[in-house]
């Protein structure tokens, strides 16, 4: 398990902006990250159209977004975690101060 913390720069509501782009990348059939399973308020959980796994995120105090990373083989994780951050790069960039990845066991 990958666990992803991005912060803003300024009070950017960075969870709002994933989603929406998500949306709009979504109705022009572009993107390979996309919303798996129900709507929840302040959480969405987004699977790759390739990659087996899943990046399940959440809204956070401060704009602050958290990612977890899980691939259903465990050296998959990197794909979904180079998929991600590439997103986050492409099309937030300017809107983020941090990115920090963390390395986690499931014990």
């Amino acid at each position: 398990m990958i666990r992803v913390t991005v912060t803003p720069r300024g009070k950017v509501d960075l969870y709002g902006q994933f989603v929406a782009k998500e949306v709009s990348l979504r109705q022009k059939n572009q993107g390979t990250l996309h919303r798996k399973g129900p709507k929840k308020k302040g959480e969405e959980k987004w699977a790759h159209a390739s990659y087996p796994g899943w990046v399940r995120f959440q809204k956070c105090l401060s704009g602050v977004a958290v990612a977890v990373i899980r691939a259903k083989d465990q050296n998959g994780e990197w794909q979904l975690l180079s998929s991600f951050i590439g997103f986050l790069d492409r099309h937030f960039r300017e809107h983020i101060s941090t990115i920090s990845i963390a390395y986690e066991t499931d014990e």
